[in-house]
């Protein structure tokens, strides 16, 4: 039993290595991560603030990986092109844009009054 549940952990990492490696939006949202964890320590965010940004950031990664997998499957049934697989494709695709949007928006409302109280003490 546990050496399934182990293969199935190593099948999870590889394909979270093969978005990593193959998927530009990845590692955009990767970098996009960093940036927030290093602005939040920085700029001493609450723990709940902490909260939504590793909710948001764990989402993130989970939509931009099934939007992989997704894209993956439609090209190994077929590269022709389909109206069907288009739509699938652009709609996952959609699904992350969304997210987003509305990541960002969260982020904005918890950073700004951060920044704006950073940038007051620092013209001081």
């Amino acid at each position: 039993m546990i050496h399934k549940h182990t293969i199935s952990f190593v099948h999870a990492l590889r394909g979270a290595r093969y978005a990593l490696m193959t998927q530009p939006n990845y590692r955009v949202h990767a970098c996009c991560s960093i940036l927030a964890l290093a602005a939040g320590f920085f700029l001493h965010i609450t723990k709940f603030e902490f909260l939504i940004i590793i909710f948001l950031i764990t989402m993130g990664f989970s939509i931009e990986t099934i939007n992989t997998a997704i894209e993956q499957t439609n090209d190994a049934i077929t590269e022709d092109r389909r109206d069907a697989i288009r739509i699938a494709k652009d709609v996952s695709a959609g699904a992350m844009l969304i997210f987003a949007f509305g990541s960002v928006i969260l982020a904005i409302l918890i950073f700004y009054p951060y920044l704006l109280n950073f940038f007051i003490k620092a013209g001081s």
